[in-house]
């Protein structure tokens, strides 16, 4: 039996599912990332008043919950990207 070498192929971009993938991340992040930014303000407006909110002014607490979710966005953002590129590969052999 004989080894053979793997392929040393070349490799090209393929463009058209790189464009697909990018134009659907880019719809989709913004719908994520508007989300979160209304949901963090949305969900400080819902903080009861008690002494221990009041501590912090509730502009505050909007943008710390704002980062919360823009993190966790981002995280969604690269699950989908990841997901989309197995599904769609952007290279192809030449």
């Amino acid at each position: 039996m004989t080894a053979q070498a793997p392929s040393t192929g070349r490799r090209e971009i393929a463009w058209s599912s790189v464009i697909t993938v990018i134009s659907a991340a880019i719809l989709i992040s913004a719908e994520v990332f508007g989300a979160a930014f209304a949901g963090g303000w949305a969900l400080a407006i819902m903080l009861p008043p008690d002494d221990f909110f009041l501590t912090i002014a509730q502009d505050t607490w909007a943008h710390i919950l704002q980062a919360v979710l823009f993190a966790i966005g981002v995280f969604v953002m690269i699950t989908f990207v990841r997901g989309a590129q197995r599904v769609e590969p952007f290279t192809r052999r030449a």
